[in-house]
């Protein structure tokens, strides 16, 4: 029996290897399956997309707000992966009647590493995490030494339309607009405000607006609104999931972030 804490410093008792795993976190299915747990995963939320072939071979539980209990029960789970930003306290509470459950949260490229070493232990996975996070710290390290010499340029980055929000401060998507070396002239106001866009200007007044295509799946007729109000604001469409999922999912949004840079 092992005792671990979880990303909200919460207890977890592992009495042996999970055999019987739930993930309510679409990038954390992603990276139990870059562990090689495929055949422990047992359940996944409707929004768990990669890899695509999961939602034809393992049992759809719900959402990430909103999960059937009794489908949950009837899976006889003994480990359920949860996240503080996706999933309900009050969910949290229910699920732990029925099985232990570990929260993450990410609000940085070092909470998404360290979260998974701990899941490389707690999984018994740890040739797995630990060969996965030399590969990130090579791409970090390169990427870095790449970025340092990019020009420094505000941006804002929109994460949702009616109302209009975007990517504030203390949270994963900006800690990834500081890797590429940009600034998030949002970032004071709080984790994902909500912004008026006829006062761009005056808000900071970016030079580039990143539009993503998760969770609210930006077209050209945002771009040309939101460019109508910008002082001659470069649009960008990005892949939200590079810049919104943790986990294994880096090793891909680094060689992304490459390319991207060079429309800017």
């Amino acid at each position: 029996m092992n005792t671990y804490l979880d990303q909200l410093q919460r207890i977890i008792t592992i009495k042996s290897k999970p055999q019987r795993i739930i993930s309510l976190v679409p990038s954390l299915t992603e990276l139990l399956f870059d562990f090689g747990l495929e055949k422990e995963l047992v359940g996944i939320t409707n929004f768990c997309v990669h890899p695509y072939h999961l939602k034809s071979t393992k049992t759809i539980v719900g959402g990430t707000k909103k999960v059937d209990l009794e489908i949950i029960k009837g899976l006889n789970p003994d480990f359920i992966l949860c996240a503080k930003e996706e999933n309900t306290p009050k969910m949290v509470d229910e699920l732990e009647k029925i099985t232990t459950v570990f929260v993450a949260d990410i609000n940085s490229i070092k909470d998404s590493l360290e979260l998974i070493d701990l899941l490389g232990k707690i999984l018994y996975r740890q040739t797995e995490s630990e060969n996965l996070l030399q590969k990130i710290d090579f791409q970090l390290t390169q990427f870095k030494n790449f970025a340092k010499y990019l020009p420094r340029k505000k941006v804002a980055y929109f994460i949702w339309k009616n109302p209009w929000m975007v990517a504030g401060g203390d949270n994963y998507i900006n800690d990834l607009l500081k890797l590429n070396n940009f600034i998030n002239v949002y970032e004071e106001k709080g984790r994902y405000p909500e912004v008026d866009i006829q006062k761009i200007r005056t808000d900071g007044n970016p030079k580039i607006v990143l539009l993503s295509t998760e969770p609210y799946h930006f077209r050209d007729e945002h771009a040309f609104e939101i460019g109508r109000h910008s002082n001659h604001a470069k649009t960008v469409f990005v892949d939200g999931e590079l810049f919104s999922w943790y986990g294994s999912r880096l090793l891909k949004a680094i060689p992304y972030f490459k390319k991207m840079h060079e429309l800017l």
